[in-house]
């Protein structure tokens, strides 16, 4: 069952006029955990189609890539500032230095978009390679 939005009227006067908004001083304060960013960095990481994590397993045993996986992400909070590492798998055939650029270059704007937090470094270590559909006999 859907509802509708309502808004709340303006604040009137006793005569019916509107009174001016109050200013939106003062509204409080956000604070963004760890953990919410270190989410939204993997996230954003795992936006780039040649980019992924690893799936499957116990404790990381019997883990395997897959690029459909988030990779994993840790964040140091200082301020209003973060660095990202990332364990990132790669599909297969991908030039490296190319695609972590390119995953550096949109974790880096895009939560600093989202957050407020300006991301100062992403740290990459790749992991893995994931053999894209009809590369495995190519690779024999």
């Amino acid at each position: 069952m859907a509802t509708a939005a309502t808004t709340r009227p303006a604040p009137t006067s006793d005569n019916g006029a509107a009174l001016p908004r109050p200013a939106l001083t003062g509204r409080g304060r956000l604070v963004i955990s760890q953990h919410v960013m270190e989410q939204m960095a993997s996230q954003v990481a795992s936006e780039i189609t040649q980019a992924g994590g690893t799936s499957g397993g116990l404790l990381g045993i019997g883990a395997h890539p897959d690029l459909a996986a988030r990779p994993a992400a840790k964040v140091e909070l200082s301020g209003q500032q973060a660095s990202v590492s990332l364990d990132i798998v790669l599909g297969y055939p991908t030039p490296l230095a190319a695609t972590t650029d390119r995953v550096r270059h949109h974790v880096m704007t895009k939560v600093s978009a989202l957050t407020g937090v300006e991301v100062t470094r992403v740290d990459i270590d790749v992991t893995g390679l994931h053999l894209t559909t009809g590369q495995r006999e190519a690779v024999r």
